[in-house]
């Protein structure tokens, strides 16, 4: 497969720009769950309903447009006023509380009531013509008019009504023509307003939790970013590993031009892996297929690095950035106990990047052109039940269905220079492992 048209095209993406849009899609989901539990959003999601129900709406509405005069307390403080200015009605009730009237009242009960009918006796008393001037006087006509009649009884009613505290309470309210902003729904609305445009809830409901589906199925169960500089600090060590723990790990084969150097060649700068190979002699252990293992003196060193006693696992995503440098054999693989099944997630032969699944005699695989390996990329492996597909960046470059290993595999980093190659010092670097399982 060549890709070098795609990355010219941009086709595939920037090795940047993938790291920055997962760590951007990391934050925003965890940003995102965050906010879901907080009684913020809580207390918004309560007052989005109230606040936007048509009764708070249509209440809104009325405090804020109706006018006064439309009030049932303006109308009961016009009429009031309106009475208390009827200038017959106040002389009603200056004549209910006279003296003259009670003098007159008080002599309707005697029996010299009759005598105002005798205009004799009536003009032979100053009493009787007191008393009969106050019953043709215009005031105690008014009086007549007005005792015990239903504009009498409403004026005392409302004068009741007008005096209370609720009324003027409410009177007060209805006068202001700001009087939304005095109440408890107003105070509401603002405190809905404010938490709209939290930005945690701003960005909430923005933002669309379907786009984490896939990173929320996904949990992570391996991880280096490598901030360790010893390996007695991390989860991995040197050499190869076999199920037999008396069988030497730390060795290289025979028909290979560097020796393993026992983890010496192996180096944490700056929170990137580092596994140098060195154009120098090396006198270590080297597996021959007819003699076992045998002292060889080598030309060059490097070394292996591996999870099998930390870390395996079945399935998953398995991904790594990573670039490398040299006429060397630089490789990212899935190992067992054995010698197969073996995964290649990355390999580079010296010329050109190699992804497949190795079994006996077989590379189910593809070769890889159009790429600079001295470049960092993501190099990924998805591992489902019944396929294995191989991605570098957002590149899918293989897939098969083919050789499905059935047991936990560990990771794998080494360099080596097979026999038949020229050789050349160089470097892999990793600046970060992760593996997921669904």
């Amino acid at each position: 497969m060549n890709l070098f048209w795609k990355k010219l095209t941009g086709g595939i993406t920037p090795t940047a720009k993938i790291e920055k849009d997962e760590l951007e899609l990391a934050k925003a989901m965890h940003r995102y769950y965050e906010v879901e539990k907080s009684l913020e959003l809580a207390k918004y999601k309560i007052l989005f309903h109230e606040v936007k129900s048509p009764s708070f709406v249509e209440n809104k509405n009325t405090l804020r447009n109706r006018k006064y005069k439309d009030t049932e307390e303006y109308r009961a403080i016009t009429k009031f006023k309106k009475l208390q200015n009827t200038v017959s009605l106040r002389l009603y009730y200056r004549v209910l509380g006279s003296r003259e009237l009670k003098e007159y009242e008080d002599f309707k009960l005697t029996p010299e009531f009759e005598n105002l009918g005798d205009k004799k006796k009536v003009k032979a008393s100053e009493k009787l013509k007191k008393l009969l001037i106050f019953e043709k006087s215009k005031a105690y006509k008014i009086y007549m008019r007005y005792h015990d009649s239903y504009v009498a009884k409403e004026y005392m009613h409302l004068k009741e009504v007008v005096a209370t505290s609720e009324f003027k309470k409410s009177n007060d309210f209805w006068k202001n023509e700001k009087r939304w902003h005095s109440t408890p729904d107003y105070e509401k609305e603002q405190r809905f307003h404010e938490l709209e445009n939290n930005p945690d809830i701003a960005f909430y409901n923005k933002e669309n939790p379907e786009r984490f589906e896939k990173l929320k199925s996904m949990k992570l169960t391996f991880n280096d970013e490598f901030k360790w500089n010893t390996l007695d600090k991390s989860r991995w060590n040197y050499g190869f590993h076999y199920k037999n723990s008396k069988l030497t790990g730390n060795h290289s084969f025979a028909n290979e031009k560097q020796g393993n150097n026992a983890g010496r060649n192996i180096s944490v700068e700056h929170d990137i892996l580092r596994i140098i190979t060195k154009h120098e002699k090396l006198t270590a252990a080297a597996w021959h297929p007819e003699k076992g293992f045998i002292q060889k003196e080598f030309k060059y060193s490097s070394d292996v690095l591996q999870t099998a006693d930390e870390f395996r696992q079945k399935g998953g995503i398995f991904s790594a950035k990573l670039r490398c440098a040299g006429k060397i054999n630089h490789a990212f693989w899935l190992g067992v106990d054995g010698k197969l099944p073996h995964i290649n997630i990355f390999h580079f032969d010296g010329k050109q990047i190699r992804v497949g699944n190795v079994t006996e005699n077989i590379v189910d695989g593809v070769e890889i052109k159009g790429l600079n390996p001295t470049n960092y990329l993501i190099y990924t492996l998805i591992w489902n039940t019944n396929e294995l597909i191989w991605m570098i960046n957002n590149i899918e470059v293989y897939r098969t269905t083919s050789y499905i290993p059935a047991e936990s595999m560990y990771l794998v980093f080494n360099s080596f220079i097979p026999e038949k190659m020229l050789g050349s010092s160089g470097h892999l670097e990793v600046d970060w492992v992760r593996v997921y399982q669904n």
